[in-house]
């Protein structure tokens, strides 16, 4: 393929200095996974749905310790629907500490599968001093999960492989990914198409705006596949809300290319699926999550066999990171909000809530900074982001370096909850209202960050 004869060719050229680890020697990786499945009754996605009542499928925590001649990298996926402000914070340290390394090396993402936990240490603080503790989250064993995890990188880092080449590809993935926002004539939304959707009249509507493909990235020692990650943009539901905890159809692929690929760890990144979601090709039935799972996996395993290697080393590795402060909305009133939280006679519902969106405002005011991130390793790049992006950031990121092999890992810390563009804000719709916490001018932020990281400048 022409983008790969290009890639080949250019890479060195274009290799990402700033933030190299090393000039010369081995790259070795390290692969962990533990067990992050959460207790019968414990809240799920932020108690806007049923507690844990089964668990269908076992929760994990699957990520990677590359080892580079510096300081080791991390990067994490985690089958739970998010992981925000502190508790975020605590994930990257934790994992730090275990392998060697600073936080501003690790990267530590969800799945954003809705019927799992989505931990806030920020919120729970807040919400304790009301008497609403482990209201939006449980406090003490999504710690003893995160603790887990570290054992596992601690563990797995003493048992590292060498790698000697990078595989890069990529497949179509037919009928599952659908834009969630359907604009009218006047370009206002005027129908939403989330997860599911029983409509005939809105799944009939044209996919929209999408990224149909999934990305590989495979470490190969030899011939021998170490790991595989594979990025994808959507939001990863068949059908949700009633209690049984589940890594679905997203989990499902994973586990089929695991087994088609032996001996090799699957790592599964969400991209910037904030406004995709599978509603066009999914009425909400049981029967469509092994149905869209076979579509994913399908697009997984032409992305194998699309797979292109180049050697790779130590001197090919880079990583930087952005940090940068995002606006919170004007519509997040302090005096009101806090009016909310203090009257016991409010439902609990927005009480919670209210608490969500002041931690968020103190996190904010306090001058604490997101870090968005950049892996290079030859000719490809990951992009390492928060929140529940929506698509155009994952395009116009590809866009920006259409000479490299461009992944994108969004929902990392979510505290700033769904993040359009400046123009969906105008156009109306479910992802500007109260689930984003950031102000439109986000766009700018991240994507002067983005250029930033791509090396396109200021």
């Amino acid at each position: 393929m022409r983008w790969t004869i290009v890639l080949m060719a250019a890479w060195a050229v274009l290799a990402f200095l700033p933030g190299a680890v090393a000039d010369d020697g081995g790259l070795e990786i390290a692969t962990f996974e533990a067990d992050v499945t959460p207790p019968l009754g414990a809240v799920l996605c932020h108690a806007s749905v049923q507690p844990a009542k089964e668990i269908v499928d076992p929760l994990t925590a699957r990520g990677i310790v590359l080892f580079a001649g510096g300081k080791p990298i991390v990067l994490c996926a985690v089958d739970w629907v998010t992981i925000e402000n502190a508790s975020h914070d605590a994930w990257r340290e934790v994992l730090a500490e275990a392998v060697g390394t600073t936080p501003a090396r690790v990267a530590v993402h969800t799945v954003h599968q809705h019927d799992t936990p989505g931990p806030d240490d920020s919120t729970e603080e807040l919400l304790a001093k009301h008497g609403l503790s482990g209201g939006m989250c449980d406090v003490e064993w999504p710690r003893e999960a995160m603790r887990r995890v570290a054992e596992a990188a601690r563990e797995a880092s003493k048992h590292r492989v060498r790698v000697t080449h990078l595989g890069m590809g990529k497949g179509k993935v037919e009928k599952v990914a659908s834009n969630r926002r359907i604009l009218g004539p006047d370009g206002k939304c005027v129908m939403k198409r989330l997860s599911s959707c029983r409509d005939e009249k809105v799944r009939a509507q044209p996919e929209g705006i999408i990224d149909p493909y999934v990305r590989l990235l495979t470490f190969f020692d030899g011939d021998r596949p170490l790991a595989c990650l594979s990025y994808y943009a959507t939001h990863p539901q068949s059908h949700y809300g009633k209690g049984g905890v589940s890594w679905d159809f997203v989990g499902m692929a994973r586990q089929q290319r695991e087994k088609a690929i032996a001996g090799a760890a699957q790592i599964h990144f969400n991209g910037a699926g904030g406004d995709i979601a599978a509603g066009k090709y999914n009425d909400g039935s049981p029967e469509n999550r092994p149905v869209l799972a076979a579509r994913l996996a399908a697009g997984m395993k032409a992305a194998w066999e699309d797979t292109k290697k180049v050697p790779v080393s130590a001197k090919d590795v880079g990583w930087k990171v952005v940090p940068v402060s995002l606006p919170v909305r004007d519509t997040i009133d302090e005096a009101e909000l806090g009016k909310v939280l203090e009257d016991t006679k409010a439902p609990r519902r927005e009480r919670l809530w209210a608490g969500r969106e002041l931690a968020w405002l103190g996190r904010m005011r306090s001058g604490h900074k997101i870090d968005l991130a950049a892996l290079s390793i030859g000719p490809a790049m990951i992009l390492h982001m928060p929140g529940e992006l929506c698509i155009e950031y994952q395009l116009a990121a590809q866009g920006m370096a259409p000479d490299r092999f461009v992944c994108m890992a969004a929902y990392g810390d979510d505290g700033p909850g769904y993040t359009p563009m400046k123009i969906a804000y105008s156009q109306g719709g479910y992802e500007t209202t109260r689930v984003s916490r950031v102000a439109p001018e986000v766009e700018d932020v991240l994507m002067g960050g983005m250029r930033r990281l791509l090396g396109k400048g200021e």
